[in-house]
């Protein structure tokens, strides 16, 4: 009986450790990005040593998606087939970019370091294929449907996250002035 209680706290403390390299993980790659996230960064901020977090995570492979994970557990991307209950496309539209604006929102930091690091890391620009990739293709199919070709090329426009950057960080608008506008640069 003993035993099983052990591995039981072990198996716990063990979890609590991957957790906490996780968080430490996700929170440098929120401010320095991963590609310049290092294992020793990651493993005193976790307060762990170095061979505790290889370990847990013996590639960088391994720590990039169980980051991407736990940050989509924690705030999942947008959910297009929601939209679909609103009948209206003008309407859907705007819930749909209201929804996309606000997890940009709150997620700014984090994205604009894993775009930023895409650009020449191919680890990065792979899991964010992964894992970003389905949700995005979801929104332009839901959003795009029954639209003409250069109304599909401004939605692509109006989903970017640099756009939105633009409109709401470097522009100043209030987000929904923001997704007004996009929603009727789309309907043009």
């Amino acid at each position: 009986m003993a035993r099983t209680y052990t591995l039981k706290r072990r198996a716990e403390s063990q979890a609590q450790t991957r957790r906490r390299i996780v968080e430490a993980a996700v929170e440098l790659h929120s401010t320095i990005g991963p590609a310049n996230t290092t294992v020793s960064m990651i493993a005193e901020k976790a307060g762990v040593q170095r061979h505790t977090f290889y370990k847990h995570f013996p590639d960088e492979r391994s720590v990039l998606m169980a980051c991407s994970s736990h940050s989509l557990e924690r705030d999942p991307m947008p959910d297009a087939e929601a939209w679909l209950a609103t009948a209206d496309k003008g309407e859907r539209l705007r819930v749909g970019l209201s929804a996309v604006y606000n997890w940009y929102a709150r997620n700014e930091s984090l994205i604009a370091c894993v775009l930023r690091d895409a650009q020449t890391h191919e680890l990065v620009r792979e899991i964010m294929a992964l894992r970003y990739g389905p949700s995005v293709g979801a929104w332009r199919d839901v959003l795009g449907a029954k639209l003409k070709h250069k109304q599909r090329a401004m939605l692509a426009l109006a989903l970017s996250y640099h756009t939105w950057r633009t409109l709401v960080r470097e522009a100043g608008l209030k987000q929904a002035d923001a997704v007004k506008a996009m929603a009727q640069a789309v309907a043009a």
